[in-house]
């Protein structure tokens, strides 16, 4: 069955959110009086949610004293700087352009916080994208495939109709959990070596490689 649905995942995958949730982090760890961290450590931090990155990112992890104000200053921080320094990845838009030619519908599920996937969505991708899916409470994050459900539930539309596009291991594994075919792109937040062992069923590294797969 041909493609009707693309799924995408966020951060690293159409938006390049890299800088503004470094400088994110590092506005918490000032707060908390903490040494700044390197745009790599945050790099290989980010995909599982924030809970998973505050415990990437502090010391002691989830034992951190101050974890809960520490995870709530980032959240305000990052809701209000979500977009300083965020933009798509060259030509993302064009390709969502020629999806929508197409008739394929898109949606984007990200295990960032919903409020903040929502207006990212809205901002940089306007009506390209028929629903909008971030953590919320009620949904396990991926790589659990509850988001994925409650999307395909919302859109109508059959697993074997649908391809996820991501970036990382948790990505790859979402798809698999969910029973849908995975394209893998290169220009995210993870490296080819580490896709090629993940086994997607697509590795693609340029955006307009996808309509190739639709």
């Amino acid at each position: 069955m041909p493609y009707t649905t693309v799924i995408f995942d966020m951060d690293g995958t159409i938006l390049n959110t890299l800088e503004d949730l470094t400088d994110a982090v590092n506005a918490m760890r000032r707060q908390e009086g903490l040494e700044p961290l390197p745009i790599s450590h945050v790099r290989q931090s980010v995909g599982n949610g924030v809970a998973v990155l505050m415990e990437k990112t502090l010391p002691g992890g989830r034992d951190y004293p101050r974890l809960q104000q520490a995870t709530a200053f980032y959240r305000s921080y990052y809701e209000s700087h979500s977009q300083i320094k965020t933009g798509p990845y060259p030509g993302i838009l064009e390709l969502m352009e020629q999806l929508h030619r197409r008739g394929i519908v898109m949606a984007v599920v990200s295990n960032k916080q919903d409020v903040a996937v929502r207006e990212l969505s809205r901002h940089f991708f306007g009506d390209y994208m028929t629903v909008s899916l971030g953590e919320r409470e009620g949904l396990r994050r991926k790589p659990s495939p509850d988001m994925v459900n409650a999307v395909l539930a919302r859109l109508g539309r059959t697993k074997e109709e649908c391809l996820f596009v991501g970036d990382s291991d948790v990505d790859c594994a979402t798809a698999k959990n969910a029973g849908l075919d995975c394209a893998a792109v290169t220009w995210g937040f993870r490296d080819r070596p580490l896709l090629e062992t993940l086994g997607p069923r697509y590795i693609i590294d340029r955006p307009e490689e996808l309509l190739e797969l639709v």
